[in-house]
């Protein structure tokens, strides 16, 4: 039984029906869980173009579902409004007309109360599907597209979070989005190294379970020798480079880099902020001082790139992360969304390699590009990831705000090299002899 769909990687469980509705509903609730401790005007302020408001990110991953599943597949589904395919459609150059990207934050209308009122029009109405749909010959590519639309909100979910980070940061008052219990600070290990051989690896989605398209076909690669670093690198080394003229040194930079360094005067990461007392950085849970061992995070692929050119290193491509994640047994005890931190790890010892799952996502040297032999879906769910393939870096392993389950070794996240606001950070690398 074809789905059409010839290109994703589509996870076989979902055909039994109660595991496809526990599976969405899941999802749901969890977006509307993180969105809870938010006030009304929290969820419609657009801090800058690549965040989105939090009432934007609601409605749009409900526009989803009922874009690619309840128009096509549900009789008699009447849209919830006819206003929304504009407003919350994303990218979607096949799906028509939208409102632009940097104006999503002027949508005073529709309030919050009524795009959770299209959330739960929406939701019933996938629920009513997947009841009426399992022994039809849709089926399949419907709990396919069902695993997409799951996936893409918990993509989503993320956003929300990095996104309300940017807007409360931008706020003089530094609203907590979540007050955790306090935690005992400890010393970062000891830098070490974990060495790989040269040799012929396959990379790439395998086939089993769900991945996007962009994660396949699995294909064979040559890795020299290389090393990788066992943890990822710490506010405290980076506040060295920075206390080095790291900011001014034009031999670690890339042009572009320096540039954009000159253009925007930067000599920090965004959510570093310099007192009397030292410095501090600004989290999910308001101000705090700077912790010397935790991963730094929030850089661009422009300052990881020079932070590692400075540590005498480089970044890792993204073939040797894949090559390492899949040398070791993740323990189980991975900081992802799932742990409730929202903040990266300290790695707890120096044996083998850490954190190579949560905490922060990892800046690699690769250029999101097709793998050989990738094709885009036809249609619209084409435009999902294939038209992005041109000036922006792959980022492995998730982070501390990538919901549990979502993330796995061959994920190729991609941000442009500027882009900071995401929870990104660095593990270095070296070419061995």
């Amino acid at each position: 039984m074809s789905t059409g769909l010839k290109n994703l990687f589509f996870d076989q469980s979902l055909l039994e029906h109660g595991n496809a509705e526990a599976r969405f509903l899941k999802v749901r609730n969890e977006s509307e869980r993180l969105s809870a401790p938010l006030t009304e005007k929290d969820c419609a302020v657009q801090s800058m173009l690549e965040a989105s408001p939090v009432k934007w990110n609601l409605a749009h991953t409900s526009w989803f579902f009922e874009t690619f599943l309840l128009k096509k597949f549900l009789p008699d589904y009447q849209l919830f409004d006819d206003e929304f395919p504009y407003f919350f459609n994303s990218y979607y150059e096949a799906e028509g007309a939208r409102q632009p990207r940097g104006k999503r934050g002027i949508l005073t209308r529709p309030d919050l109360a009524r795009v959770m009122k299209y959330r739960t029009q929406v939701t019933e109405a996938i629920a009513q599907l997947i009841g009426q749909s399992q022994k039809t010959e849709n089926w399949q590519q419907i709990a396919t597209l069902i695993d997409i639309g799951c996936h893409h909100e918990e993509q989503h979910q993320e956003l929300l979070l990095t996104d309300i980070k940017h807007v409360f940061f931008s706020d003089p008052l530094k609203p907590v989005y979540f007050q955790p219990e306090p935690r005992e600070r400890r010393d970062a290990p000891d830098l070490g190294w974990v060495f790989f051989e040269a040799g012929v690896t396959e990379i790439g989605h395998s086939g089993e379970g769900f991945g996007f398209d962009c994660e396949g076909p699995r294909h064979r690669i040559f890795l020299e020798s290389f090393s990788l670093a066992n943890r990822l690198a710490t506010n405290g080394e980076y506040l060295e480079f920075i206390q080095d003229g790291g900011y001014s040194r034009t031999e670690f930079w890339l042009t572009d880099g320096f540039d954009w360094v000159l253009r925007e005067n930067l000599d920090h990461p965004i959510y570093w902020q310099k007192d009397a007392d030292g410095w501090q950085q600004f989290t999910l849970h308001g101000m705090a001082s700077l912790d010397p061992s935790e991963p730094v995070s929030h850089l661009s692929y422009y300052e990881a790139n020079a932070f590692a050119k400075w540590s005498g290193c480089r970044l890792p491509y993204e073939g040797e992360l894949e090559q390492a994640v899949g040398s070791i047994k993740l323990d189980g005890t991975v900081n992802d969304l799932a742990s409730g931190l929202l903040m990266p790890r300290v790695a707890v010892t120096a044996d083998g390699i850490k954190q190579l799952a949560g905490e922060v996502w990892e800046w690699t040297l690769s250029a999101f590009a097709p793998y050989p032999g990738f094709q885009a879906e036809d249609g619209a769910l084409g435009e999902y990831n294939g038209k992005f393939m041109c000036n922006q870096f792959v980022l492995r392993g998730g982070s501390c705000l990538t919901p549990a389950g979502h993330w796995r070794p061959t994920y190729r996240n991609f941000f442009y090299p500027d882009a900071r606001w995401q929870m990104t950070g660095i593990r270095l690398a070296r070419t061995e002899k």
